[in-house]
């Protein structure tokens, strides 16, 4: 019988999609678990810097960041388990909830009409992790295939313009924190990745 390890990636978004369909409809749930940060300031409520990335706004929300985790969750799994006694895996994306979401804290730690939720910010981290290793690799955006380096020149371009156009409900902020995150940890925990990818990049497919 094969002893195969259990995945976390499948767990974590096993666990995010239960918890946010009950939100959906548990309203006084939604409002404990998203992230408002005068709760975190007033009351001390720090559990809400995770929380909030196992609540969504709506299904369409929430499928795509799982689909997400689920095609490129694995592989960084499988490079981060080596780590923390299997755990660096799920260090790994709390941590990424963590950091994308703390700027947007330090901007808006006292504005009551302000509040973000979502696994958006661990799922950008993972999905940037996985270009340092695959570059070239095909990413279906909308059934349309992209090169996952240029896949992510366009995501980090998009998601500085409507930042600084500030007229969605959308926390780009934490998209783009969370896409840091995932790369300067890497290098950090594999230095030789960096060199791996500029390799990598050098081979264009075309």
């Amino acid at each position: 019988m094969l002893d195969l390890p259990f995945n976390h990636t499948v767990s974590i978004i096993i666990i995010t999609v239960i918890i946010s369909l009950i939100a959906f409809s548990n309203q006084k749930l939604m409002n404990r678990l998203i992230f408002w940060p005068p709760a975190v300031t007033d009351r001390g409520q720090y559990d809400r810097f995770i929380t909030h990335g196992f609540i969504h706004a709506d299904g369409t929300h929430l499928l795509f960041n799982m689909i997400t985790l689920f095609f490129f969750g694995s592989v960084i799994e499988s490079f981060y388990r080596q780590y923390f006694f299997d755990m660096g895996f799920i260090l790994f994306y709390l941590g990424g909830l963590i950091v994308a979401i703390l700027p947007s804290y330090l901007k808006h730690k006292n504005d009551t009409h302000w509040a973000s939720l979502g696994a958006s910010g661990a799922v950008s981290a993972v999905l940037f992790a996985y270009i340092l290793f695959q570059p070239w690799k095909l990413i279906f955006v909308f059934f349309i295939p992209v090169p996952a380096i240029i896949f992510a020149v366009l995501y980090v371009a998009y998601s500085i313009w409507s930042g600084k156009r500030g007229n969605s409900n959308i926390n780009h902020s934490a998209h783009l924190w969370g896409a840091a995150y995932g790369v300067i940890m890497t290098i950090i925990i594999e230095p030789r990745i960096f060199p791996h990818f500029l390799q990598q990049l050098s081979k264009l497919p075309f």
